[in-house]
């Protein structure tokens, strides 16, 4: 999908960010999950939960599952019995068809998160670090776009 100079920067200023706030070398370290929600000015708390795949590392890559949970936000129907928003549906299939086709899973056969990591001999090791700081990054392009994608908005603020 091709976007204009103006969208094709907010998706670049978005992968950036995520970057930037998952890596730690910029600023303190975030998780993959709170890296994602702060990216586009979310409030972090419940993604907490996400960290390491649910906690255990047996959930879905905390920063994937993010991603589909921050599209919820945007469009999903605040009456909790209303039904599902077209928007939610269109952004979602669109995320998860992008995300699946560009995220570096390496050698690992899913996306769950003891099998990304489990690549690594040492979970704290900068090669780990690098690989979901990549995840991360990723995920929020792909964020970006399916945002964009069904006419949503969205600003990429500055780190803190």
């Amino acid at each position: 999908m091709e976007f204009g100079d103006r969208k094709a920067e907010l998706i670049r200023r978005a992968r950036e960010k995520a970057f930037t706030l998952y890596e730690g070398k910029a600023t303190p370290h975030r998780s993959c999950g709170i890296a994602l929600a702060e990216t586009f000015n979310l409030p972090t708390r419940p993604y907490q939960a996400l960290r390491r795949g649910g906690l255990t590392g047996e959930g879905q890559c905390g920063a994937i599952k993010a991603g589909e949970l921050i599209l919820g936000e945007f469009f999903g129907d605040p009456d909790p019995t209303g039904k599902v928003t077209d928007r939610l549906r269109q952004a979602i299939v669109h995320y998860q068809k992008i995300v699946l086709e560009r995220v570096d899973k390496g050698r690992a056969a899913t996306i769950i998160c003891n099998d990304l990591t489990g690549q690594f001999r040492e979970f704290n090791s900068p090669e780990r670090l690098g690989f979901c700081t990549n995840i991360a990054a990723t995920v929020a392009e792909c964020v970006a776009e399916a945002v964009l994608a069904v006419d949503g908005e969205f600003d990429i603020t500055p780190v803190r």
